[in-house]
């Protein structure tokens, strides 16, 4: 038998469980019409849907988060002097000296200054730990650097005949290339570094990026006007065997190629930028080699912002006065700071709600 305390819990529970006395079935009212019933479901998921696409609206601001002064800046469009490292510090070259930002504390040092037979600072690349750092020199030699103990860990000597405009990793790979045209992949845990070369441009290689997908695709892009693809086994360990094979070249920018950048949800999908003399974003399916879209830009100048796959324009942003020279983007995507000949380093928050 319950106790009266025992049937008042019981009680109390029934009304909590079945609101107040209610039943759970009840057969008195007559079942929702099927079109009715079907007419409120499509309007629940369509104010659902609305619900979550403003909420996925992003707002773009006009101008910049933050400025910090970068005098003494080489306003060469060729020169890759910008990187922002896994463990989100930002890399500036400024003539002869490579200074490090912090983003998550706001400090900043100066990590070393290049003699002037060397320098200045031509290119800059953090590796994927986002504790070492390459600078490659106007010398055509490259340094390595650990940021943890601010040491000097080795130069790569003759790796290039001239200076070295652009740096990629790939894992221990350092991917460089040159003014003389050459792409080589530096081993730098081994000795003798130079381990696999590439040869198809006949200037300047100033834009490297390897597919962050699977390492095994590199695309170079240079002052000939062309992009290549190159498949990691493609490279060869004797030059004196003549120009390797490329996977696909792409002859369509009317100038220099520096911008290229690998999709990161569709690996078989890169973006280039031409120079001035061709202002255009063109899109590329690495697997066939088709151009799957071509975007003029009108100008080279502003700094903007595009929605993919429709290039609908989303904002200029204000800030420079000049040409942006490199971006970099920061390591969770929503910021990306940019360098112009104007002697200014802008962050410009893109993606914050």
């Amino acid at each position: 038998m319950w106790s009266p305390a025992e049937d008042a819990y019981k009680k109390l529970l029934a009304e909590k469980l079945l609101n107040n006395g209610s039943r759970i079935l009840s057969f008195r009212n007559k079942p929702p019409d099927p079109e009715g019933m079907l007419q409120q479901i499509l309007s629940e998921t369509l104010t659902s849907s609305q619900t979550r696409t403003s909420r996925q609206r992003r707002h773009i601001p006009q101008s910049s988060e933050r400025t910090l002064a970068a005098p003494g800046i080489v306003d060469n469009f060729y020169l890759n002097i910008l990187d922002w490292g896994s463990k989100d510090v930002v890399s500036i070259a400024l003539g002869n000296t490579l200074y490090l930002w912090n983003s998550s504390d706001r400090s900043t040092m100066d990590l070393v200054t290049i003699e002037d037979d060397d320098g200045p600072i031509t290119s800059v690349s953090w590796s994927c730990d986002g504790q070492h750092i390459a600078i490659g020199l106007n010398s055509s030699d490259i340094q390595l650097w650990d940021t943890s103990s601010n040491r000097l860990l080795r130069t790569l000597h003759g790796v290039h005949r001239s200076r070295a405009g652009s740096l990629a990793w790939n894992k221990n790979i350092l991917t460089t290339g040159g003014l003389d045209g050459n792409i080589v992949n530096n081993d730098v845990r081994m000795r003798s570094h130079i381990v696999q070369m590439y040869q198809g441009h006949g200037s300047e290689v100033c834009g490297l990026r390897w597919s962050g997908s699977c390492w095994q695709l590199l695309t170079t892009g240079a002052n000939d006007n062309l992009v290549h693809i190159w498949d990691l086994s493609m490279a060869f360990s004797n030059p004196s065997l003549g120009h390797n094979r490329w996977l696909h070249r792409f002859s369509d920018h009317l100038a220099a190629v520096k911008a290229l950048a690998w999709c990161p949800f569709q690996s078989n999908l890169l973006a280039s930028g031409g120079g001035a003399d061709d202002r255009c974003i063109k899109f590329w399916n690495t697997h066939t080699g088709l151009c799957l879209n071509s975007v003029d830009t009108v100008s080279q100048d502003p700094l903007s912002s595009w929605k993919y796959p429709s290039m609908v324009k989303l904002a200029e942003l204000e800030g420079h006065t000049s040409r942006v020279l490199c971006l970099a983007q920061s390591p969770d995507g929503y910021t990306v700071a940019s360098i112009a000949s104007d002697e200014t380093k802008v962050l410009e928050y893109f993606w914050n709600s």
